[in-house]
């Protein structure tokens, strides 16, 4: 096949594609769920980044990850990470910042995050002060209205990632669902981490019918059988799994992603029992023969 008919052949094929996801057929006959690329949450490789971030990142592409999401830059410039994105051929629709970030520093994160062309920036927990009553998370929903509506204007979304603790209970209150129902849609999304919803004891599913359109992003990550939901505590890092190897329905949930508003989503496993490198390469062999 020539260039050209290569590129038309190739223009054809994702055009078909689109219009099969906009009509909800053939979902049955994609690889990597919603023919979506499958993105890797950096942190899982965290020490290999710290002692050579170009050359972990390049395994990660070598692997067949398309997508990173940043957690922290380490000793990379941004103009350096842009480069090294460029030269693997990945991309970098998110990154997870902290609360100090968001607070004091927003136009920065903004500015580094457009030049890296990130779609979405992420606060992945709240600080203690914005936690532990309704009425700390009361004023942790303005926070997150606030600045996602400062995030919007700039042309970048912001989400909410969730842990364990994010299911604290206060009466029938869930900390969570009232984050989810007193932020703006227009200006809030969440990224559901569907370990820890789990790992809560809740359902994923569930909170995708629920919440539909809430969820652009989600945190892919595995959990081993004879863990006892909690909502506290630490978590043992044998819980930990590689995707396709612990007891979560991974079909079921991407089955329920597209109305929770799935856009992109990342593999991560906290910790690893096998090399990092090794555990991720389990995960991406999973998701990409994976069908819904």
């Amino acid at each position: 096949m020539g260039h050209t008919s290569r590129r038309d052949f190739l223009r054809t094929g994702l055009a078909a594609s689109a219009s099969m996801l906009a009509t909800g057929g053939g979902m049955d006959l994609l690889a990597n769920p919603y023919e979506l690329p499958v993105g890797l949450q950096l942190y899982t490789v965290r020490q290999q980044l710290q002692r050579d971030f170009p050359e972990t990142l390049h395994k990660v592409a070598e692997i067949g990850y398309k997508e990173v999401e940043f957690a922290g830059f380490y000793h990379e410039t941004v103009p350096q990470l842009k480069e090294l994105l460029r030269t693997d051929g990945l991309t970098a629709p998110s990154g997870h910042f902290g609360y100090e970030q968001f607070d004091s520093s927003l136009p920065k994160l903004l500015e580094d995050s457009h030049a890296l062309g990130m779609e979405y920036v992420v606060l992945p927990s709240l600080p203690d002060f914005l936690r532990h009553s309704v009425d700390a998370y009361k004023r942790a929903a303005e926070f997150l209205n606030k600045t996602g509506e400062r995030c919007k204007k700039s042309g970048i979304r912001l989400a909410y990632h969730n842990h364990n603790r994010d299911f604290e209970k206060f009466g029938d209150v869930i900390a969570l669902d009232y984050l989810v129902e007193h932020t703006d849609p227009a200006f809030v999304n969440f990224e559901m981490d569907c370990f820890w919803v789990t790992r809560a004891g809740y359902d994923p599913v569930a909170y995708m019918n629920k919440y539909p359109g809430r969820f652009p992003l989600l945190h892919i990550k595995d959990e081993r059988k004879h863990y006892p939901p909690t909502a506290a505590g630490p978590t043992p890092r044998e819980a930990f799994a590689p995707v396709g190897q612990g007891i979560i329905d991974w079909k079921r949930i991407f089955e329920a992603a597209r109305k929770g508003g799935l856009k992109h989503y990342f593999v991560e496993q906290d910790q690893t029992e096998l090399p990092a490198l090794e555990a991720i390469r389990i995960s991406y062999d999973y998701l990409h023969q994976l069908t819904v």
